[in-house]
């Protein structure tokens, strides 16, 4: 730790109030620090240049001006911001060695993070519904998936997010903090908050819990209900050359899902998680540097469109350039 936290330390414990925390990071080993530095500037770069390219793309070429880019283009968004609300600050710890953060930017890390968590799980249910609709009723799609029903559905989901971590963080503002300002974590997280506060904090954890659940039972509903009906006519089709192209359609999707709500049910479903803080911090570096930084890449390595729309950008590129 370095001499400038355990000043800041000691002032704040002089005061009686806690103004600033201490983020104790992944691991104290100066080489191992070094490595981790190096793996999540990695993991952050091509997360962010994946994404980027994926909202770039959707954006510019027509070809990919469908409900199904449209989705994966907010969804991008959400994934470039969830991992720049957390992974920046801890990589400026690391190289400065200064673990300082401030309660009102504790605070804010904590509500963009949750916000940005919570409506990527509502941005899944619905692009599962787009494409449910897309493959058991195909005729309809278009009307039924028109501009304003893909515009509506992502508000919602913003809406949805808000409503879902306003009642949590409104409680998480009353918490006192007295006895400790040291985070055993890399980032400003809910659990490691809550362990270290000096108030009553049961009733905000049974808040977070049935948040969590309902966030969690609502949108997996929705997306096991799609994918049921889906496998159920796939299934149907006479050929196997449909049912394999519907499948792959669906592949990516399928796999980003499963990536995020197993992670998700790891987190606040397992008891042990919540008390293993190696294990927490682990699951945690996962959701925010390594998914974001793999996800780009499933839903781009087996979609044609989004590939030869990559090309034709490249192409765009070179003739710009040699003019």
């Amino acid at each position: 730790m370095s001499c400038r936290s355990d000043r800041s330390q000691q002032s704040v414990m002089r005061n009686g109030t806690i103004t600033t925390f201490i983020l104790l990071g992944l691991t104290d080993d100066p080489q191992l620090q070094v490595l981790i530095f190096i793996f999540l500037f990695i993991t952050y770069i091509l997360s962010v240049a994946g994404n980027l390219t994926i909202i770039t793309l959707t954006y510019v070429d027509a070809h990919l001006k469908t409900p199904m880019y449209f989705f994966l283009q907010n969804f991008s968004f959400i994934e470039t911001s969830f991992t720049s609300a957390c992974i920046p600050k801890y990589l400026y710890n690391i190289a400065t060695g200064d673990k300082v953060i401030t309660y009102n930017a504790c605070v804010i890390q904590v509500f963009f993070t949750d916000l940005f968590a919570v409506t990527e799980f509502f941005l899944l249910a619905a692009m599962s519904y787009d494409r449910y609709v897309a493959i058991c009723k195909p005729l309809h799609y278009v009307t039924i998936m028109s501009k304003r029903v893909c515009r509506s559905l992502i508000i919602c989901c913003w809406a949805s997010g808000l409503c879902i971590i306003i009642p949590p963080l409104n409680l998480f503002l009353k918490l006192e903090f007295c006895d400790s300002n040291i985070i055993d974590h890399f980032a400003c997280d809910a659990f490691p908050l809550v362990k270290i506060a000096c108030s009553d904090t049961w009733f905000l954890e049974q808040t977070v819990t049935i948040c969590a659940v309902l966030t969690l039972i609502l949108t997996l509903t929705c997306v096991v209900l799609s994918y049921a009906y889906i496998i159920r006519t796939i299934f149907r089709f006479p050929s196997v050359q449909q049912r394999k192209k519907a499948f792959s359609t669906c592949s990516s999707h399928m796999i980003v899902v499963s990536i995020t709500y197993g992670t998700c049910i790891f987190i606040y479903m397992n008891p042990t998680a919540k008390e293993e803080v190696t294990i927490n911090k682990a699951v945690s570096v996962l959701i925010s540097s390594i998914s974001p930084a793999l996800n780009p890449f499933i839903y781009t390595l087996r979609n044609t469109q989004v590939k030869k729309a990559f090309k034709d950008l490249i192409k765009r590129i070179k003739l710009f350039s040699a003019k």
